[in-house]
């Protein structure tokens, strides 16, 4: 299953091939200090509640902590993956036994995605680029111009 084919280009998701995702409490305060302190660079602003960072050729995007404090921290953090073609990726990790949380879904920003638990409890989101989308589109402020 070696994913090493290029992707298409959208301007709404970074080049990154593995993207974490990190929740905090607050993402605006977060991002601030992010790239104050560890020299990150805001790539794309997604209202209060998400945001794309980049630091060289890698990324991570900061989501707002639930405020559901039941909420495992396994389910507040996640590992988002670039893939060729997340339909045929998704029939296999169905077929190994992966808990489905979402199922193939194409969404407005450009990417069809699909989210599982590992057997450990953790998240993961598969995602495959659809479409060149324009950030402000839906309501994305691109920050960072590429």
């Amino acid at each position: 299953m070696a994913e090493h084919a290029p992707r298409p280009r959208n301007r709404s998701m970074p080049t990154s091939t593995i993207i974490p995702e990190l929740a905090y409490p607050d993402v605006r305060g977060a991002v601030d200090w992010l790239c104050r302190t560890f020299g990150f660079v805001e790539r794309l602003r997604i209202g209060e509640h998400r945001a794309q960072l980049s630091f060289g050729a890698g990324t991570i995007i900061v989501t707002r902590r639930s405020a559901d404090v039941s909420m495992s921290a396994l389910a507040e953090h996640a590992i988002m993956v670039r893939v060729a073609d997340v339909d045929s990726h998704y029939a296999h990790v169905q077929q190994a036994g992966a808990t489905v949380v979402l199922p193939p879904t194409t969404y407005p920003f450009g990417e069809r995605q699909y989210t599982v638990y590992d057997l450990g409890g953790h998240r993961w989101t598969f995602s495959q680029t659809v479409a060149d989308v324009d950030p402000a589109a839906w309501g994305g402020l691109l920050v960072e111009r590429p």
